[in-house]
């Protein structure tokens, strides 16, 4: 049930009732209103009950469907609830069966029965994987349910996306944006890129399929180091985008700065997808965003839905935006010494996705500090095998080094996200990053330019199990009986952790530029390597501030 709270209350049922007034006076059917639901709070707890009583009614008013498109997360964003979304959405399609079927009532099944679509579409499901390796059975198993992992029936509804070959160039952003957000350094069109098979659902043939194809978006919205707040339009130009665009957007983010990025749903990256968006997105697919709002039970450690919403256009994942700032988003009062983070085995496997480690608490850590990173499941560095080379040859160098490298590597200059993660990966030269990773040696950690330190010896001192996330008082394991302060997070990706000194004097975080302006990270051209960290990066005490 929907627990105390309403910072959005729900639309859902007025909007229903709105279409249904208007369509009794006008015999063409109405189509839903471009903000469809919007219910959460902080102190909103939001049940499977609770999601269908809004996601239904929306798929009502959205009349009969031949053929429906989802396009959810993958596996990295398992707690955003998508998978469980998507089996609903199935389930309503007359596309497999209830799965808590068997455990109702007879009048529960038959309220069920009346509350499912009266026609059966062929079901297409497209993970947006981004530049992330496809997801495995297993993980489509664990995420969407055993129902939709054994349906092959003529064959899987899961189709892989290729971010390098599987797409399209659907238009372009002008230059002029490009220029702007990154200071002058790319004077190029932004390309807006789509996986073919989505940009091919704008066509239709009425004969043989009355209604146009049907594209539902899920995913959740938190803060994020390259879009500043991820979803919304980021799940088709990102999720099921192209290298071309991929590449250049990350670029845009690091060059921008993800200090000036992070927590901003407005911000000069968002600006170029949203006029892709607006230009050609809207005016060319029946396109739906569902977005979810999780944030984690203090005192259970589990993982919560705390919003919901549904619409076409920005205007939910602008709410959307407020909502999770307010839940996701920690702003502390001193800055951090030791931080520990752990990275869930079967979550993170590479450093592409563990980095979030760093992203999502450089904000927080203080000068000279130290990064800690559990790594059980990090098995390698790039999610392909191209930037997995390039992330092994240059490191984590810092933004001078990498930016001066690229200028002379035709590889680098052609994968400008590759680029972008060395940048964000980085700590600039302000706070040591210790590595323990469960399958990469020694030589492997400290060649991109990490510390490294023992998984076992470092989880039996920061033992997950006896850790909460936040403050923790920890025995230093020797005989003097000292202890020492840390800051544990259980899961980077599902926050934001940064000082409230550098948001001062904003209402907001997307109010914050100036603050962080002002207040810059800074970045060192001379930079100095930490003992055994193979001279790349991952230093213990910053240098002095160039001068």
């Amino acid at each position: 049930m929907i627990q105390s709270g309403s910072l959005h209350t729900s639309t859902c049922r007025e909007r229903e009732r709105q279409t249904e007034t208007e369509t009794e006076q006008d015999a063409t059917l109405q189509s839903p209103l471009s903000l469809v639901c919007a219910v959460g709070s902080q102190d909103t707890v939001l049940s499977d009950n609770d999601i269908k009583t809004h996601l239904i009614p929306f798929l009502e008013s959205l009349g009969p469907r031949e053929d429906v498109l989802i396009l959810p997360p993958d596996y990295t964003r398992l707690p955003s609830q998508a998978g469980k979304i998507t089996r609903f959405i199935a389930e309503y399609y007359n596309f497999i069966d209830d799965d808590e079927a068997d455990d109702k009532s007879e009048p529960e099944r038959k309220k069920a029965r009346t509350t499912k679509s009266s026609s059966k579409p062929n079901i297409t499901i497209l993970p947006a994987l981004g530049t992330h390796a496809p997801m495995t059975e297993t993980q489509i198993r664990s995420m969407f349910g055993d129902e939709l992992a054994d349906k092959k029936d003529p064959c899987s509804p899961f189709v892989v996306h290729d971010w390098r070959n599987h797409v399209v160039t659907i238009g372009h952003a002008p230059a002029n944006m490009v220029s702007a957000a990154t200071d002058g350094m790319v004077k190029q069109q932004w390309p807006a890129q789509l996986n073919k098979l989505v940009w091919e659902k704008r066509h239709y043939n009425p004969q043989k399929q009355p209604h146009k194809s049907l594209i539902l978006s899920i995913g959740q919205v938190v803060p994020h180091e390259v879009m500043g707040m991820a979803n919304f339009n980021k799940n088709l130009f990102v999720g099921v985008g192209g290298v071309e665009a991929i590449n250049l957007s990350h670029f845009i983010g690091a060059v921008y700065g993800m200090e000036k990025m992070m927590g901003k749903s407005s911000n000069p990256l968002r600006s170029i997808l949203n006029y892709a968006s607006e230009k050609y997105l809207e005016k060319e697919l029946d396109l739906w965003y569902i977005l979810t709002v999780m944030g984690t039970n203090k005192e259970s450690g589990d993982v919560e839905m705390k919003g919901f919403y549904i619409g076409n256009d920005i205007e939910c994942y602008t709410l959307a935006c407020e909502l999770s700032l307010q839940i996701n988003f920690t702003l502390l009062d001193r800055p951090l010494q030791k931080v520990v983070v752990y990275l869930d085995e079967h979550e993170f496997h590479s450093t592409w996705l563990g980095n979030k480690a760093i992203y999502r608490t450089r904000m927080a850590i203080a000068d000279g500090g130290e990064l800690i990173v559990l790594a059980p499941g990090v098995s390698q560095f790039g999610e392909d095998a191209e930037i997995d080379k390039l992330i092994r040859e240059y490191g984590y160098a810092g933004t001078p080094k990498v930016l001066e490298a690229m200028k002379g590597s035709p590889e680098l200059e052609k994968n400008l996200s590759a680029v972008a993660h060395l940048i964000h990966g980085s700590s600039e030269g302000r706070f040591s990053v210790t590595y323990c990773p469960g399958h990469l040696t020694k030589n492997e950690i400290e060649g991109v330019g990490f510390k490294y330190c023992d998984l076992k010896d470092m989880t039996r001192r920061y033992d997950p199990t006896h850790l909460t996330d936040g403050w923790n008082r920890v025995n230093m394991d020797d005989e003097s009986g000292a202890t020492e302060d840390i800051f544990y997070i259980s899961n980077p990706a599902l926050g934001l952790w940064a000082l409230r000194s550098r948001f001062e004097g904003t209402d907001n975080c997307n109010d914050c530029k100036d603050a962080a302006e002002t207040d810059p990270i800074p970045t060192f051209s001379v930079q100095h390597a930490a003992d055994g960290s193979g001279g790349v990066g991952g230093w213990v005490h910053p240098p002095s501030v160039d001068k």
